[in-house]
């Protein structure tokens, strides 16, 4: 694409060359003159970036450093940064209209299956009955989607996920453990990521829901009947516990654990690998976990956590 182009789609300014082509991005550390370049702060001026770079993405307060440049000029750089990536994304998949292929590319449908415009997908995925699928929606390879599934609108599916699994129900009888079926199903909404090699769950009774606008890494797992508030991101190795309902615009950090029947509100973060045990009521940042010491350290300070509740009990003797 070209500089003016590249502006248009962002709907920005530019300065230059509106015909220079540019064929990808590239970082700071690796400006191409083919790329456009971010940049968003002023110790990322370097020589390289102003002497090697095809175009550059900037803010207005920035201008004046690249005088010879192609610029584009925005006030949301990371978000138009962004925006640029995805004219340059080149999807490996095959475009489902070629239906009498579908042995040869190693797609599987099932019965009742129902899909809109531009539903693309890689090889080995497998759709079973009773799936519906939205507009604009990718399928990487590896892909399967469990049976009565709901997909909507502009959703992106990492490699080797798994959709509407049975999830982990038993029930204890004493002697063995017995499966409870799971006929729910889930429903993904619109404007969702999902990474490679997720696992959601389908509900026990109800749905498991992912809503509007959330976003997925890799490596999560979403248990049965656990809901997922708008515009939601949980980072990579995440768990969620059944019957779990995560608010809206929760930011959830890589390894978080959060057992069963828990509720957040709203705008929450949990900071990476905190273990979450019980409600969380009101907005804010939470921490869950110990710093890391050195081990000598942490064997002091964990013989003085197993004496607590001594000393607690001390404490309070001495207040009667």
């Amino acid at each position: 694409m070209n500089i003016e182009e590249i502006a248009t789609y962002i709907n920005s300014t530019f300065f230059g060359n509106k015909n220079y082509k540019i064929t990808g991005v590239a970082s700071v550390n690796n400006p191409s003159e083919n790329a456009i370049v971010l940049v968003s702060k002023k110790k990322y001026i370097t020589d390289d970036v102003i002497h090697k770079s095809g175009a550059i993405l900037t803010s207005p307060g920035f201008v004046n450093f690249f005088p010879r440049n192609n610029l584009v000029i925005s006030d949301n750089l990371e978000k138009d940064f962004a925006r640029i990536c995805s004219l340059f994304v080149n999807y490996s998949s095959i475009p489902i209209s070629s239906m009498d292929k579908e042995k040869k590319h190693q797609i599987y449908i099932g019965k009742n299956v129902s899909y809109g415009e531009n539903f693309n997908y890689g090889c080995n995925v497998v759709i079973e009955d009773n799936v519906n699928i939205g507009n604009d929606v990718t399928f990487a390879h590896n892909v399967i989607i469990c049976k009565d599934v709901k997909i909507g609108n502009n959703v992106v599916i990492g490699p080797g996920t798994i959709i509407g699994s049975e999830g982990f129900g038993n029930i204890f009888d004493d002697k063995k453990w017995h499966h409870i079926p799971h006929l729910g199903s889930v429903k993904i909404f619109n404007n969702i990521s999902i990474g490679a090699n997720c696992t959601i769950d389908r509900g026990t009774i109800d749905d498991t829901i992912i809503k509007d606008g959330a976003i997925i890494d890799n490596q999560v797992h979403i248990a049965h009947n656990v809901l997922i508030g708008e515009d939601t991101a949980i980072a990579a190795n995440v768990g969620i516990a059944g019957s779990t309902s995560i608010g809206k615009r929760n930011m959830i950090g890589g390894m978080v654990g959060i057992v069963d029947h828990i509720n957040t509100t709203d705008d929450v973060i949990i900071s990476a690998t905190s273990s979450v045990f019980t409600d969380i009521k009101e907005p804010g940042v939470y921490t869950g976990i110990m710093p890391i010491f050195k081990h000598t350290r942490w064997k002091r300070i964990a013989f003085w956590i197993s004496k607590l509740a001594k000393i607690a009990k001390v404490f309070k003797l001495k207040e009667n």
